[in-house]
């Protein structure tokens, strides 16, 4: 493990106010002050912050649990109960495998005083992760409240007290809680479906120098297509986790850890932290929450991992990591729902008709629309089964 696992980091913005240290060496030691941002880095960091924080609180906590196995968080949760403190815990309604844990730990929550909701099913997943006290500081978390994530496993998370962020995590939470629709109010609170794609595809097009990714999975076709410009432009641009599309971007399977980050450090100072990865489902059709922001500290601590573990994973460039049934299973499919879409110039004129009352006021090319539509239709279908095929043979994350 990296010597970088436990560290001190102040913000560029605020004198550090008070330092809190633990004994262990491989404990997170980080700095206190008001407007600072903090990294938590897994592994070394542990769960031990995320329980202070649920102690500290004096009003309430707001949780978005994922995936949970931490009974320490579960105690502090209800310790904050006991002495009054309004929790209310949102969790997700399904994972793969885990439906039972989920429920199981609704139930003990609620029996202990928990406000306990569960999200709706009209997306594809709710994996964000985030933890908010006293509506003052939000802990925004690549990880789950698992020890498989905190202890074995490369990771981040970004602790903030930008009010502007922290009511917009507020804002989010309670939409997802009352099942309402939540529109983004800063560009640099990060939500899928909602803003995502937008913030991050602009993130990636403003690299100058270097682009350093943790993603366990990149195959978004635009996303790669920036990556690849960007590389061609001169930028260092390298990638530890799986490319799902074949590219000759330099990337590299995280060794000897498991990889569960979706982290980006542009040009020595941007920094992106979150639970999406650059891949269509998790831009366009899952919750998942993230954040932008400038800090050189962290983005050099964040560097700083990442060079090591790219010194230590194995292999050199691994331009395309996708399995060949995966891609096979995907082309098949969608070329199979492209053949039998019917002809779109009939269809299209249908429609207009219906809604305005009379015919389109210029010819249409049936021609070049049908083959725009079937390209459309063809890659969006390609790439959502390649992305099922993968998630059915694949561990969870």
């Amino acid at each position: 493990m990296s010597k970088l696992a436990a560290i001190r980091i102040e913000s560029d913005n605020a004198p550090v106010c008070a330092i809190q240290e633990r004994a262990s060496s491989n404990q997170l030691r980080y700095s206190r002050s008001a407007n600072v941002l903090k990294l938590l880095i897994q592994p070394g960091a542990g769960v031990q912050p995320l329980i202070d924080a649920i102690d500290s609180a004096k009003k309430r906590v707001e949780i978005v649990i994922f995936r949970f196995d931490r009974a320490e968080v579960e105690k502090a949760l209800v310790r904050a109960v006991d002495r009054g403190v309004f929790v209310h815990a949102l969790i997700a309604y399904t994972n793969r495998g885990g439906e039972r844990s989920l429920r199981n730990l609704e139930m003990r929550l609620l029996a202990k005083g928990v406000n306990v909701a569960r999200t709706s099913d009209d997306l594809v997943r709710y994996h964000s992760k985030f933890l908010i006290v006293d509506r003052m500081e939000m802990y925004i978390l690549a990880f789950n409240f698992t020890y498989l994530d905190m202890e074995h496993s490369r990771s981040f998370g970004v602790i903030t007290q930008d009010l502007k962020l922290v009511e917009e995590g507020v804002k989010l939470f309670e939409a997802d809680t009352k099942r309402q629709p939540y529109e983004a109010g800063s560009p640099d609170f990060v939500v899928s479906p909602v803003n995502a794609r937008k913030e991050l595809s602009a993130f990636l097009q403003g690299a100058q120098k270097q682009l350093l990714i943790y993603d366990p999975k990149v195959g978004d076709p635009s996303i790669i297509r920036i990556l690849e410009e960007r590389a061609k432009a001169g930028v260092d641009v390298r990638i530890i986790g799986k490319l799902t599309r074949g590219t000759k971007l330099a990337s590299r399977e995280l060794a000897p850890m498991r990889l569960h980050t979706r982290s980006v450090v542009r040009d020595s100072s941007r920094v992106f932290v979150g639970s999406q990865s650059l891949r269509a489902a998790e831009l366009e059709v899952r919750r998942e929450v993230g954040v932008l922001f400038k800090d050189s500290k962290i983005a050099a601590q964040i560097a700083a991992i990442f060079e090591d573990d790219w010194k230590m994973s194995e292999g050199g460039d691994a331009p395309d990591t996708e399995k060949p049934p995966a891609r096979k299973v995907a082309k098949r499919f969608a070329k199979a729902i492209t053949k039998s879409l019917p002809p779109v110039g009939p269809v299209l004129d249908m429609i207009v008709r219906e809604v305005t009352g009379h015919g389109p006021a210029q010819e249409i090319n049936s021609e070049r629309l049908e083959k725009a539509v079937k390209d459309a239709v063809k890659e969006a279908v390609e790439e959502s089964v390649r992305q099922a095929v993968e998630d059915a043979s694949e561990p969870a994350l």
